[in-house]
């Protein structure tokens, strides 16, 4: 009962700063929003819409409020993200080894910073990715995006580099489990490398060819230094029996 009610105070506190950020989301929308359709102005005015302006349209009345909810929730979810983060970190320390402790902080932050690079990564894509899909018409179409399906492209895209730039961390992890070796990862190589295109082309929103190659690029790179990570863990760890038997 005493760890439910602790559950129950930690996922108050996350939800509590969530919320928070949500209010914050929705007062600065403006000026973040701004910055969210940077990647669509810096698409040439050729492929935007006949006017050339650098402005998403709303076809629904609700629409352009449904945008700025939705972009308040996710500011929230970003500002809210160390909170709840540290939370849950709190939550299961207690029952975490002290190797375990040693490990688990440096992958819960490890994945932050991996994620956050994934969606600057992605925030350089974007805009080769929209060229392409907006020109691919050619003349006859005059693309007019509305708001809410450019967040939704936005948004899935950018989640979609995140996690893959999460890659490296979990073959890492296994690797300090014992469950991978440096070895197993090079002869999974040829496999490896079709699987990761194919889950590109899975999870890459737009059906063009450069995204996908954005993102698979980053995925084969990382499981190549996953597989030096692996053998740095296993030389240490040989270097380490040595000593012992010493």
């Amino acid at each position: 009962m005493e760890h439910l009610a602790e559950l129950r105070t930690r996922v108050f506190r996350s939800v509590l700063a969530v919320a928070i950020g949500t209010v914050v989301g929705y007062i600065v929308f403006e000026q973040v929003f701004d910055v969210l359709i940077a990647p669509y102005c810096d698409v040439p005015t050729a492929y935007r819409d006949a006017s050339g302006e650098c402005a998403l349209v709303a076809s629904r009345a609700l629409e352009a409020f449904s945008v700025r909810v939705k972009t308040s929730v996710i500011i929230g979810l970003f500002l809210g993200g160390p909170v709840l983060f540290y939370q849950l970190w709190r939550f299961i320390t207690p029952g975490l080894t002290t190797t375990e402790r040693r490990y688990a902080l440096p992958f819960v932050v490890g994945s932050q910073v991996m994620f956050a690079l994934g969606l600057g990564f992605s925030y350089l894509v974007i805009p080769q990715g929209l060229r392409i899909l907006l020109g691919i018409g050619g003349d006859n179409i005059s693309p007019l995006l509305t708001a809410s399906e450019y967040l939704s492209f936005f948004t899935r895209t950018a989640i979609a580099f995140g996690l893959v730039f999460e890659l490296p961390l979990v073959l890492i992890f296994l690797s300090l489990a014992g469950i991978v070796t440096a070895s197993g990862l090079r002869r999974f190589r040829p496999y490896a490398i079709v699987l990761n295109v194919t889950v590109a082309a899975i999870i890459t929103p737009s059906t063009d060819a450069v995204t996908l190659l954005f993102l698979a690029g980053p995925m084969i790179l990382f499981y190549e230094l996953s597989i030096l990570a692996a053998w740095l863990i296993e030389r240490r760890r040989a270097r380490r029996a040595v000593g012992a038997r010493q």
